[in-house]
Formats: C-alpha cells, sequence, structure tokens
C-alpha cells in the first residue's frame, strides 16, 4: 500500500520514504482503518532523526493523526495513545507509546489499532477536519481544560502563534471564554493570531496589559522566565513542550513567593478525544488547515513544516 515511512535517521529529510509500505496487520482486539486524511506533527520530524525510535524498527511508517472508516463502514477518528491500560488515564501508563513510535502510524492508506482507540467522528466534520484533532489539538484541550484550573473569564498566555498546539489553544481559550494573549516573533504569524481569536498579539518577551491565571507552554527555555513572570499570584504554567530547550533557568524564589504552579501535560485521553469532538460539534470551532496534498505529495508537506512555514495543520489525503 501507499505511505509515508522512515528509512533512516538523520537531520534532513532524507531518510523520508514516499512509496510501497507493508500493508497495516490486524492482531487480535485490533481494527483497521481505512484512512481518508491524516494530519502531519512535529512529532514525525522528530522521528526521521531517531528520536524515540531504534534504528532495527526502520522502516516505520509515520504519523499519528488520522480519520477514516473502520473495514465495518464506521466513520471514525484514530486516539494515537496506545496503552497497556485499558481503563484509567493511559496518559500516565509508563509504557504507553504512539503510533509511528512502536506500531506502524497513519501516514498511508490503511492503519491498524487497538478497537478502543477509535471513536465515532461528528458528521459536522470534515475528514480534513478530524484528521487535525488526535495529537495537536488534543493535546491544547488537556493543557486548557484538564491541567490549568482556569475558569471562564480567565486569562491565559499562550506562547508561540502558529503551530497546531498554540493555534488550537488560541481557537479553544475563545470559546471557552478566556482572555487570550499570544507571543510570536513573527508579525505575521501575530497578525493571523488574532484573526482566529487572540485578543492581543505580542512579541517574546513583552510586558502584557495584565498578568494572567495560567501560560499554556511548549517553547521552553526562550520563554520560560517571561512566562514565569506573567502570571498572578497562584497562577499556572501547563508545559507540553520545549522545542526551543528543554533546560531552562527559573527563579525559585518566585516560584515559592507567588506561589505558582507547574503542571506537565502529555497528549490526551480517549475520553478527553470524544469531548474534544463534543465540544467542537457544539460550538462550531474548527480546526486551522494550512493545507491539504495527496499522500503521494507527502514529500512536500513535510518540506513546508520543516521549515517552519505553516499556520495550522498540514493534511494528506487518500
Amino acid at each position: 500500500m501507499l505511505g509515508v515511512a522512515v528509512t533512516s535517521f538523520g537531520e534532513s529529510l532524507a531518510g523520508l520514504h514516499v512509496g510501497d509500505v507493508p500493508d497495516a496487520a490486524v492482531p487480535d482486539g485490533w481494527v483497521r482503518v481505512a484512512v481518508r486524511a491524516a494530519a502531519l506533527n512535529h512529532h514525525d520530524l522528530w522521528s526521521l532523526r531517531g528520536v524515540g525510535l531504534k534504528q532495527e524498527q526502520l522502516p516505520m511508517v509515520l504519523g499519528c493523526d488520522a480519520a477514516g472508516v473502520t473495514d465495518d463502514g464506521r466513520e471514525v477518528v484514530v486516539h494515537a495513545v496506545v496503552a497497556d491500560a485499558a481503563d484509567g488515564d493511559e496518559t500516565m501508563d509508563l509504557h504507553r507509546t504512539l503510533l509511528s513510535e512502536k506500531h506502524p502510524g497513519t501516514l498511508a492508506e490503511y492503519v491498524a489499532v487497538p478497537a478502543r482507540n477509535v471513536v465515532p467522528k461528528p458528521a459536522s466534520l470534515s475528514w480534513e477536519e478530524a484528521a487535525c484533532l488526535p495529537t495537536a489539538w488534543l493535546t491544547a484541550y488537556r493543557m486548557l481544560f484538564t491541567m490549568s484550573g482556569l475558569q471562564p473569564g480567565g486569562r491565559v498566555l499562550v506562547q508561540g502563534a502558529g503551530g497546531g498546539v498554540s493555534t488550537a489553544l488560541v481557537a479553544l481559550a475563545r470559546a471557552a471564554g478566556y482572555v487570550v494573549y499570544v507571543t510570536s516573533r513573527d508579525p505575521a504569524k501575530r497578525e493571523r493570531a488574532l484573526g482566529i481569536g487572540a485578543h492581543a498579539a505580542f512579541e517574546p518577551g513583552a510586558r502584557l496589559p495584565e498578568r494572567v491565571d495560567a501560560v499554556m507552554e511548549t517553547v521552553g527555555a526562550a520563554t520560560w522566565d517571561h512566562s514565569l513572570k506573567a502570571l498572578e499570584p497562584g497562577g499556572t504554567i501547563v508545559v507540553a513542550g520545549a522545542t526551543s530547550g528543554a533546560d531552562p533557568s527559573a527563579d525559585l524564589r518566585r516560584v515559592f513567593f507567588r506561589q505558582l504552579r507547574i503542571v506537565g501535560s502529555t497528549m490526551g485521553t480517549r475520553a478527553e478525544l470524544v469531548r474534544l469532538l463534543r465540544f467542537l460539534d457544539a460550538t462550531g470551532v474548527r480546526p486551522f488547515v494550512d493545507s491539504v496534498r495527496p499522500l503521494a505529495e507527502a514529500r512536500a508537506a513535510f518540506e513546508r513544516l520543516d521549515a517552519g512555514e505553516s499556520f495550522g495543520k498540514l493534511v494528506l489525503t487518500t
């Protein structure tokens, strides 16, 4: 079948293979999904560089996100977290993995997943929109609604505008009734963030009009000091990434004197994905799709992702 795989590790896209890949094997208790649309994530770029994979696992089909049709005709969204535990919060399972880390991913004509890892797709969402949700949008949903402690009317700062998680954070936060501030080095991305719901956009490190109740942090070292300074006493930083470096320095006196909370957040649960789908169905909020290409043109989409040129999600269709 046609698919997208990593065949070797490196700093470029040299190890990216677009072509024939092995058919999806379906173990007992799993289901096969005919992929209608799949979305790219930075996770795919990290996989190409060997993060989370070993040489002996190659070739590995890439991709965490997909929407499609099961063999028995159900229209579904694929949940990317594969865990040993069938109940509870699967993100707490130390043996959890994402599709494309241990099991072949979603950037192919078919993908196999555990039966519990499919959830019904609302008819109101297109295939392309639904495919954007299982990683970036689910990560944003958990950060905002499970981990932050924010209440309607709360104030939130989203560090870094333009990527899949940050655009999802802005849209979800605005729909939930929060006051939303964003930062970005790119004036064009600040302008676009305003267009999708941010109340104000600033250069990184800029003084905000007021302190916020929570900061959504996926940038890391480059914005960490600003995140701490932007918080109200008792405020929360929710950390779900560190694209600029994972070892920031922190003024611990500020942390304890202002009683700040620093909370880690990783992906999301199947139950949270179900609630995210209901939220979008009820509110009309939709993912922001940067571009849509056929699966055979995956390399062009990867080049756009690697260059940092996208605003919102890059989607491939079969």
